[in-house]
């Protein structure tokens, strides 16, 4: 997701140097006004949040032995998707970039258990779970918001992400399912993962 105009971008280049205190006084406003319903805004709070956890990934997925960047890519995607379809249970009265960050380890963690990679070292911290909040109608919205970005996707794609993200399966038993190459389904389920990201970045955070 590519930072537009001047300010924005400099935002996002600083993103990733930047104390995590900083970020925080820039994303923090960025963020409640997304949830308030600006879409500009939300689509700067996501570019910036990306860039740092771009680099956190790679960085804790290099510590695993997994230096594909196209695999951090992957990680990130499903954060984004996570981010969005969770949003409604953010406490405002919380850090949001620790929010995001116990999202981002969150998907990691599961990330490297489905590949069968321990991730002992890679602990699911408490904070993961301090921002849950009971379903309500945003819960409802956001489901509605997966599945018609899901909608939005090829067959094959669509089953491919299915398959893999959601029942469990690996990338080889969905590739052979699909009667295609493993290489050719990373690439769809790749491909797949960033378009349902610019979909729901796109819808921002507004109802219907």
């Amino acid at each position: 997701m590519p930072c537009d105009g001047q300010d924005a971008h400099s935002l996002c280049e600083k993103a990733q140097d930047v104390s995590l205190q900083e970020l925080e006084t820039q994303l923090r406003p960025l963020f409640l006004a997304a949830l308030a319903g600006d879409a500009a805004a939300y689509r700067l709070f996501l570019d910036t949040i990306s860039t740092r956890l771009r680099g956190y990934l790679r960085q804790m997925l290099a510590r695993a032995g997994r230096t594909d960047a196209s695999e951090a890519e992957d990680v990130l995607q499903e954060t984004l998707l996570a981010l969005h379809l969770s949003r409604h249970t953010y406490d405002p009265a919380s850090p949001v970039t620790a929010w995001a960050h116990a999202i981002a380890r969150y998907k990691l963690v599961d990330h490297l258990r489905r590949s069968g990679r321990h991730a002992d070292a890679l602990p699911l911290e408490d904070e993961a779970h301090q921002y849950a909040g009971p379903a309500d109608s945003a819960a409802s919205e956001a489901r509605l918001d997966l599945t018609r970005a899901m909608a939005a996707l090829p067959e094959r794609t669509r089953s491919l992400i299915d398959r893999v993200k959601l029942q469990g399966a690996t990338v080889a038993e969905a590739a052979q399912a699909a009667g295609m190459t493993e290489t050719a389904a990373k690439v769809a389920i790749h491909r797949g993962l960033q378009a349902m990201a610019k979909f729901l970045s796109r819808r921002g955070t507004r109802p219907g």
